[in-house]
């Protein structure tokens, strides 16, 4: 008997051991599974301000063509005029597998309503202008598209959404290309008091998109807009921005494109020196001393040319998207309070009706109390019914 119990003993507490062992290995593959993986950021492939763009009109490292207009703090891709197309691209191919890309960018328009939108591009090749929110029809890629009209007519717009291509799409412009896209959110980005922000991750195969709304000027406010899983996109590729305007316009403005590599845990990432030759390094270090050497001499040049202007340069004599963004508070704010003040007003004046009803029938109750004495209590409610439907 005693042995009996002795085994047992013993195999409950082997099940014991090798069940808390086999919980302990699936809490440790959990948790390596939702490690975040490691962020790189490529400044090649990446723009913002303040000096986004160089003296003479051009983004280092990206391309502009159409209408897009860069300046020293963003690019403008579309001004708020009709049929207007632009876009910017990068000038290398991005070779790596995982991806993060954080997008900063304005819609602003007098209108109520605006349009084309604006498109976020990983595609094979360049689409540097085409009928697709200003960029190539039937790419190889993806696009995250931000449109503002509505097309179809059925009241889903503005919207985000997200579709694929393998180069023989054709863009479904009359539904808004709801038949082709993968994910979809519907977020207003126009007229916002601050820029919107947009996060999109590619890693393991999962295309995620995050929006922070503009209403907010913390930059890491982001909300769940749509996820693609099991996407596959090309190996390398171009990143691109581009916008359109038709029978309505809107301003497109991109403040900054900043793109990282992701790395899974456990993985080195690739050291920066050893994925630029060193040809390139040299090449790289002689614009730069040239590039200080103009600045010196026009430095210079610009001293001679005005010896009494000293200390801060001239302020700009056009409105800074800071001075924008204030003003668009304060305007907001004016009109909250003007409608606060047309709330009261009705609402004083429904009081004023309401204690003038009560006076006349405080007034009438009075004058009949007289005869409610009299043994004429009953007729009291009948002649009340005609003041109430006369003053109602």
């Amino acid at each position: 008997m005693a042995l009996c119990n002795a085994r047992v003993f013993i195999l409950s507490f082997l099940t014991a051991v090798i069940f808390h062992c086999s919980l302990a290995n699936v809490a440790a593959e959990g948790s390596t599974s939702e490690e975040s993986p490691h962020r790189r950021f490529e400044y090649k492939y990446s723009f913002k301000g303040p000096h986004l763009s160089q003296s003479d009109g051009s983004i280092p490292f990206w391309i502009h063509s159409g209408n897009a207009i860069p300046s020293a703090d963003q690019v403008r891709i579309t001004p708020s005029l009709r049929s207007q197309r632009g876009s910017v691209w990068t000038k290398n191919k991005v070779s790596f597998e995982h991806w993060e890309a954080e997008v900063t960018f304005r819609v602003s328009g007098r209108g109520r309503m605006g349009a084309d939108g604006l498109a976020l591009w990983f595609t094979s090749e360049q689409g540097l202008e085409g009928p697709v929110y200003g960029a190539a029809d039937t790419w190889n890629g993806i696009g995250v598209f931000f449109d503002s009209f509505d097309n179809d007519g059925k009241k889903n717009n503005p919207a985000i959404l997200v579709v694929g291509n393998n180069g023989n799409l054709v863009y479904d412009h009359q539904n808004d290309g709801n038949t082709q896209a993968l994910g979809t959110c519907l977020r207003d980005f126009r007229n916002k008091p601050y820029p919107i922000r947009a996060k999109i991750t590619y890693y393991r195969k999962t295309l995620t998109v995050f929006i922070n709304n503009g209403f907010t000027p913390d930059k890491e406010d982001y909300e769940f807009c749509t996820k693609v899983e099991n996407m596959i996109i090309p190996t390398e590729g171009f990143f691109g921005i581009s916008a359109a305007t038709g029978g309505l316009a809107d301003d497109h403005d991109v403040l900054s494109f900043l793109l990282f590599r992701l790395t899974e845990p456990g993985q080195q990432p690739p050291s920066v020196d050893s994925e630029i030759p060193k040809e390139q390094k040299d090449k790289y270090q002689e614009e730069f001393q040239n590039f200080q050497q103009e600045l010196d001499k026009k430095k210079e040049e610009f001293q001679k040319e005005h010896p009494n202007v000293q200390g801060e340069p001239i302020d700009d004599l056009y409105e800074s998207v800071n001075d924008r963004e204030i003003r668009q508070v304060f305007e907001g704010q004016n009109r909250i309070h003007l409608e606060i003040k047309q709330i009261n007003r009705q609402l004083a004046m429904i009081l004023d009706e309401q204690r003038r009803y009560v006076s006349v029938i405080t007034d009438e109750i009075a004058k009949k109390g007289t005869s409610a004495g009299s043994g004429q209590r009953t007729n009291q409610y009948f002649s009340l019914s005609p003041i109430l439907r006369v003053n109602s």
